[in-house]
């Protein structure tokens, strides 16, 4: 005997606000068919929570108490306020650099030197009216996607705009793409983005992804990027993210990596509200590479979901993942992370590690490791820890004349520090840092 699960208020109101939603939404007859595809699987399966066994510590159907209207176009970005959140070194290095309001792309810009580099960049809204694109219309669809859930059919079905990118093969783009998604209301609202990418084979590109609040007021943002990496293709990848008190952010990275292609990830959350990155990784060819890592920054309630799916599904692939948080007053962190090896996908190479340095009692830390290894000429192997403040580095420290605030803000900083150097790109690795060691100057002092 099947039992219905009674809708919540929320789910009920997101349903309600597609169907006032569609007419306004852009797209073509195609395209609004399969958002109301994805609405109806969403009607039946609802938003995630705790007994989907991926989202058992971030039940966001029991979280999401209260649905945010859509936002509306501006007319002006605060610019100034724009460089504060995302951060002045960030917004300072040269790149294209999308700018993503509201849901809606409001500006462009493309240096002079990259005007005919070898790279395609649209809006997503104008390719929607595009059904016969080649390799759109299966991206937006999901083609192939395992595992779906309700906050992905909600992006499908609400999606209003973000960036389509395509980098010719064998295009080295020498300035980093930026797109920077951010909140400007004066009441809280919802936006909903997806970003389409495909770098061609032996093509070398840096994408960067900002995701950033203009005022204090709580919003709710649903984020995907999908990214082809090509045969034989490097791809430099970071995503920050930044919110006010009481947002929610749900953002998925969903990867494929071709063979001999290179993939290298990063994402820092700085104080979110409630933040899920979640990211799943294919390698669809074989000697190919993944380093993917991250810092989870929360304090006061801050709730921060990192959840990865790695599928090897062929030979001599390499993944490695190194995760960190820092975590203080009440926050809470969860990491979990899936490795899958597939019964052909011998002489595979996969590591996984996960820390915690918790600066409160009261904070929290889940971690949850898995191996799935159907191959048996295979090297894996993953790690987690959890703990507070080395009493003995600090007092080594102290002994030694450092003032004790000084003393916790060099082990705080040291122990990010690993998963930072993890960006190699010199300029990118110090704008990012920039944003981290800001969050963690304004750490609780606590003996």
């Amino acid at each position: 005997m099947s039992v219905a699960v009674q809708k919540t208020e929320a789910e009920v109101q997101l349903a309600r606000q597609f169907a006032t939603a569609l007419e306004e939404l852009p797209g073509g007859d195609q395209v609004a068919a399969l958002r109301r595809d994805a609405i109806a699987l969403f009607e039946r399966e609802g938003l995630p929570h705790r007994r989907i066994e991926a989202w058992k510590y971030t039940d966001l159907r029991a979280a999401l108490r209260e649905v945010f209207p859509p936002a509306k176009l501006v007319d002006r970005v605060d610019r100034d306020r724009l460089a504060a959140a995302v951060g002045a070194e960030l917004m300072a290095l040269p790149a294209v650099r999308v700018v993503v309001v509201n849901g809606h792309v409001c500006d462009v810009e493309i240096p002079h030197e990259l005007a005919a580099a070898g790279f395609a960049l649209h809006r997503l809204a104008s390719h929607l009216d595009e059904p016969g694109h080649e390799w759109m219309k299966p991206l937006l669809a999901f083609d192939g996607e395992p595992e779906q859930n309700g906050v992905l059919r909600l992006n499908t079905a609400m999606v209003t705009d973000g960036v389509v990118l395509r980098v010719e093969a064998g295009t080295n783009l020498a300035l980093p793409i930026h797109v920077v998604v951010a909140t400007q209301a004066d009441r809280s609202t919802a936006s909903t983005v997806r970003n389409l990418i495909k770098v061609d084979d032996g093509a070398v590109a840096t994408l960067i992804e900002s995701y950033v609040a203009l005022s204090e007021t709580p919003h709710q943002v649903n984020a995907v990027t999908q990214l082809d990496v090509g045969d034989g293709a490097t791809v430099h990848h970071i995503k920050t993210l930044s919110a006010s008190v009481g947002s929610v952010h749900a953002g998925a990275w969903l990867t494929r990596i071709g063979a001999k292609g290179v993939y290298r990830g990063f994402q820092l959350t700085a104080g979110a509200g409630i933040a899920r990155n979640e990211s799943r990784i294919t390698f669809t060819g074989p000697d190919a590479r993944l380093d993917l890592s991250g810092l989870m920054l929360g304090r006061g309630n801050d709730h921060i979901d990192t959840t990865l799916v790695v599928n090897h599904t062929t030979t001599a692939c390499e993944s490695r993942e190194l995760f960190k948080a820092v975590l203080d007053d009440r926050a809470r962190a969860v990491f979990q992370g899936k490795v899958i090896v597939a019964a052909e996908a011998q002489k595979t190479d996969g590591k996984q590690m996960a820390q915690a340095l918790m600066l409160s009692p009261d904070t929290e830390f889940d971690s949850k490791p898995e191996l799935e290894i159907y191959a048996d000429d295979v090297a894996c192997g993953h790690g987690s820890t959890a703990a507070e403040i080395d009493s003995d580095m600090l007092f080594y420290l102290r002994a030694r004349g450092i003032p004790l605030e000084e003393a916790r803000r060099l082990l705080i900083e040291s122990f990010a520090t690993e998963a930072l150097e993890k960006i190699e790109d010199d300029a990118v690795r110090g704008a990012v840092r920039e944003l981290a060691v800001g969050w963690l100057g304004r750490a609780d002092r606590r003996t």
